[in-house]
Protein backbone atom coordinates (compact mmCIF):
# COMPACT_ATOMS: atom_id res chain seq x y z
CA UNK A 1 0.00 0.00 0.00
CA UNK A 2 1.17 3.45 -0.71
CA UNK A 3 0.44 5.84 2.13
CA UNK A 4 0.99 9.40 1.08
CA UNK A 5 0.91 12.47 3.23
CA UNK A 6 -1.01 14.47 0.64
CA UNK A 7 -0.85 17.61 2.77
CA UNK A 8 -0.48 18.52 6.43
CA UNK A 9 -4.15 17.67 6.85
CA UNK A 10 -4.74 14.72 4.45
CA UNK A 11 -3.44 11.15 4.20
CA UNK A 12 -4.17 9.16 1.05
CA UNK A 13 -3.83 5.37 1.15
CA UNK A 14 -4.08 2.95 -1.76
CA UNK A 15 -5.29 -0.35 -0.35
CA UNK A 16 -4.31 -3.67 -1.96
CA UNK A 17 -6.51 -6.71 -2.42
CA UNK A 18 -6.32 -9.47 0.17
CA UNK A 19 -4.22 -10.89 1.63
CA UNK A 20 -2.50 -7.53 2.08
CA UNK A 21 -5.64 -5.51 2.83
CA UNK A 22 -5.86 -6.44 6.52
CA UNK A 23 -2.17 -5.92 7.13
CA UNK A 24 -2.07 -2.56 5.40
CA UNK A 25 -5.18 -1.21 7.10
CA UNK A 26 -3.60 -2.21 10.40
CA UNK A 27 -0.51 -0.19 9.50
CA UNK A 28 -2.68 2.78 8.59
CA UNK A 29 -4.52 2.56 11.92
CA UNK A 30 -1.18 2.54 13.75
CA UNK A 31 -0.11 5.63 11.83
CA UNK A 32 -3.36 7.40 12.65
CA UNK A 33 -2.97 6.53 16.33
CA UNK A 34 0.65 7.72 16.44
CA UNK A 35 0.51 10.87 14.35
CA UNK A 36 -1.42 14.08 14.36
CA UNK A 37 -5.05 13.78 13.29
CA UNK A 38 -5.63 14.01 9.55
CA UNK A 39 -8.41 13.47 7.05
CA UNK A 40 -8.10 10.15 5.18
CA UNK A 41 -8.81 9.12 1.60
CA UNK A 42 -8.88 5.34 1.02
CA UNK A 43 -8.42 4.36 -2.61
CA UNK A 44 -10.03 0.91 -3.09
CA UNK A 45 -9.15 0.63 -6.79
CA UNK A 46 -7.27 -2.68 -6.28
CA UNK A 47 -9.87 -4.19 -3.94
CA UNK A 48 -12.36 -6.44 -5.72
CA UNK A 49 -13.94 -8.08 -2.64
CA UNK A 50 -14.24 -7.36 1.07
CA UNK A 51 -14.91 -9.71 3.95
CA UNK A 52 -16.24 -9.14 7.45
CA UNK A 53 -12.74 -8.54 8.81
CA UNK A 54 -12.11 -5.86 6.16
CA UNK A 55 -15.40 -4.18 6.99
CA UNK A 56 -14.55 -4.25 10.68
CA UNK A 57 -11.23 -2.54 9.96
CA UNK A 58 -12.89 0.12 7.82
CA UNK A 59 -15.34 0.78 10.65
CA UNK A 60 -12.42 1.15 13.09
CA UNK A 61 -10.85 3.76 10.84
CA UNK A 62 -14.22 5.52 10.59
CA UNK A 63 -14.60 5.53 14.38
CA UNK A 64 -11.06 6.86 14.83
CA UNK A 65 -11.80 9.66 12.38
CA UNK A 66 -15.06 10.52 14.13
CA UNK A 67 -13.33 10.54 17.52
CA UNK A 68 -10.66 12.90 16.14
CA UNK A 69 -13.27 15.08 14.41
CA UNK A 70 -11.67 14.24 11.05
CA UNK A 71 -13.13 13.04 7.75
CA UNK A 72 -12.86 9.79 5.78
CA UNK A 73 -13.52 9.25 2.07
CA UNK A 74 -13.60 5.93 0.22
CA UNK A 75 -13.03 6.11 -3.52
CA UNK A 76 -12.67 3.97 -6.64
CA UNK A 77 -14.96 1.31 -5.19
CA UNK A 78 -15.56 -1.71 -7.45
CA UNK A 79 -19.06 -2.96 -8.23
CA UNK A 80 -18.55 -6.02 -5.99
CA UNK A 81 -17.46 -3.91 -3.02
CA UNK A 82 -20.24 -1.40 -3.67
CA UNK A 83 -22.75 -4.28 -3.63
CA UNK A 84 -21.51 -5.37 -0.20
CA UNK A 85 -21.72 -1.80 1.07
CA UNK A 86 -25.31 -1.47 -0.14
CA UNK A 87 -26.46 -4.84 1.24
CA UNK A 88 -24.96 -4.10 4.65
CA UNK A 89 -26.20 -0.50 4.76
CA UNK A 90 -22.64 0.83 4.88
CA UNK A 91 -23.34 2.95 1.82
CA UNK A 92 -25.13 5.25 4.26
CA UNK A 93 -22.31 5.18 6.84
CA UNK A 94 -19.27 5.91 4.67
CA UNK A 95 -18.72 8.81 2.30
CA UNK A 96 -17.84 7.70 -1.25
CA UNK A 97 -16.29 9.48 -4.20
CA UNK A 98 -15.68 8.12 -7.71
CA UNK A 99 -11.89 8.66 -7.71
CA UNK A 100 -9.04 10.03 -5.58
CA UNK A 101 -9.11 13.52 -7.11
CA UNK A 102 -12.83 13.90 -6.42
CA UNK A 103 -12.28 12.64 -2.87
CA UNK A 104 -9.56 15.24 -2.30
CA UNK A 105 -11.73 17.94 -3.86
CA UNK A 106 -14.65 17.00 -1.60
CA UNK A 107 -12.44 17.49 1.46
CA UNK A 108 -11.25 20.87 0.23
CA UNK A 109 -14.77 22.04 -0.64
CA UNK A 110 -16.00 21.12 2.85
CA UNK A 111 -13.16 23.14 4.38
CA UNK A 112 -14.43 26.21 2.57
CA UNK A 113 -17.95 25.86 3.99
Amino acid sequence: MAIQQWSDEIIMAELPAEPGFSEEVGALLERLEAGPAADVVLNLNEVSNVNSSNISQLLKIRQKQLNDNRRLRLCSVSDNVWGVMMVTGLDKIFSFQPDPMMALASLQVEEGD
